[in-house]
């Protein structure tokens, strides 16, 4: 089955990309896998410092409506690392696509951190 992913593209504020890079790692991965979200890769653009990356893959547009409005309205997000991560970034960008399964798998496997 094709899972629907989304690309998030963050444009971090110059000098912040390793504290960003450090709690996307080791609290914002972590708390989104905690509520079974599918986190294909995340990380550091080979383009540039400030680019940062994360995507994920849902069952539908639906599934991820959802999943998301639970998670950011969620305590344990808005008292955690939201913050933190929130002051780091100037903007960002969602791109949804369908992608088969084999694909997911393919980028999880050659982007892993």
């Amino acid at each position: 089955m094709p899972r629907l992913l989304e690309i998030r593209t963050y444009r971090l504020k110059p000098g912040t990309a390793g504290d960003f890079h450090h709690a996307v790692h080791t609290m914002a991965v972590p708390m989104l896998r905690d509520r079974n979200m599918d986190v294909v890769a995340y990380g550091h653009s080979d383009h540039e410092e400030a680019a940062y990356y994360l995507i994920r893959s849902y069952a539908s547009r639906a599934a991820l409506e959802q999943e998301q409005d639970a998670f950011y309205s969620s305590s344990e997000w808005k008292n955690g690392p939201r913050a933190e991560l929130v002051d780091r970034i100037v903007s960002y960008v969602n791109t949804l696509v369908w992608l088969s399964e084999e694909g997911i798998d393919s980028m999880r496997e050659l982007n892993k951190v």
